[in-house]
């Protein structure tokens, strides 16, 4: 019997606008992957989401506040008409409706109402630990309903208390909407959201120092940061290429010789590091989070000291040495939509029981 599942949106924005993040393409690319499986997947999201072509149910409503942004002790804010609380209401009327919820959101309220549901409901972690509310909430989901704890990276997982329970995933793209690049030329290349905890300024730095153009691509999230950075590295080449489809966006990193993935925080994943790796781009990336178990040092970029700009100027003077095909290689055996359609599907199985 196929099976039907129910995939709720991150709150913090509408599916493609890019204030999601990462949480948008791994939605996107579990979707694809398990309708060809012969799923029945149905997108709720708030109002103005994309669903890619597969049906989508939109809510109205006030985005929340991304948690990255608040302290450890911050309290759980709910606004008014929350779109939070409407697309998890939408989801307890039509409960009966599937076999499986897969929350994607890393937000309070999912967490709490887990209990009173009685479809089961997978939760798809897309953050490590940030503050200790959110902690608390899904330690005791994953308490009580074991095995329904996912995430992309066992850094991440790591950063909780629970990290045993947890189940990792990793994360995948579709490669054929990559395109592999042979001969680059010698730009450098920056994505990502511009925020803060995204470290953007010491690829900036690094760029600066080597006198290599790099190309920034990504959501203009915090506009006083990119401006701040702009002060301090005048003479940088540096240009803002915007938030690109994807399409756009493989076009523009495959040309380059490397990515610099330099977060100030345990990124739960990198796929914007898959991604270069797809197109045959080096990724050069703090030993830190996810992309420290993405990147193998040496082979398909290279790993050095977090926050180190000194690091970034080295390893880019190594470019050289790295083998572009292994780093499409890579994504090949371990990132594809395949790859990870048969852990998501495993898990979910489990689940069901």
């Amino acid at each position: 019997m196929t099976k039907k599942l129910l995939f709720v949106s991150t709150s913090i924005g509408t599916l493609g606008s890019g204030l999601g993040g990462g949480v948008e393409l791994t939605l996107r690319n579990i979707a694809t992957e398990l309708v060809q499986r012969g799923y029945r997947v149905t997108i709720v999201a708030p109002q103005g989401s994309t669903a890619w072509g597969m049906p989508l149910v939109e809510i109205a409503g006030s985005h929340q506040i991304s948690a990255q942004t608040q302290g450890r002790s911050a309290p759980v804010v709910i606004p008014h008409n929350s779109v939070l609380a409407n697309l998890w209401d939408y989801a307890r009327q039509v409960q009966d409706n599937y076999d499986l919820i897969v929350n994607f959101a890393y937000d309070w309220l999912p967490f709490y109402l887990t209990p009173f549901f009685n479809c089961a409901i997978a939760h798809l972690v897309s953050m490590g630990s940030l503050t200790d509310v959110m902690d608390e909430a899904i330690a005791r989901v994953a308490t009580q309903f074991p095995g329904t704890i996912g995430v992309h990276s066992y850094a991440q997982a790591q950063t909780f208390p629970f990290a045993s329970q947890c189940q990792y995933l990793g994360n995948g793209i579709d490669l054929s909407q990559y395109d592999f690049c042979q001969h680059p030329s010698a730009g450098l290349a920056w994505v990502g959201r511009i925020s803060s905890e995204k470290g953007l300024e010491d690829a900036v730095a690094a760029s600066q120092i080597t006198g290599i153009p790099m190309k920034i691509m990504g959501f203009m999230e915090n506009k006083a940061y990119w401006q701040q950075i702009n002060q301090d590295y005048p003479n940088a080449p540096i240009h803002y290429e915007g938030f690109l489809e994807t399409a756009e966006l493989q076009k523009r990193l495959g040309e380059c010789r490397a990515l610099l993935v330099t977060p100030r925080w345990v990124e739960a994943f990198g796929n914007v590091a898959i991604e270069a790796l797809a197109c045959g781009v080096p990724a050069i990336a703090y030993r830190r989070g996810g992309p420290a178990e993405i990147v193998e040092d040496g082979k398909t970029g290279f790993l050095v000291e977090p926050d180190s700009v000194e690091g970034l100027v080295a390893a880019i003077g190594r470019l050289g040495e790295i083998d572009r095909q292994l780093c499409r290689q890579r994504v090949v055996k371990e990132y594809s939509n395949q790859a990870m359609g048969d852990r998501v599907e495993h898990w979910f199985n489990d689940i069901l029981g």
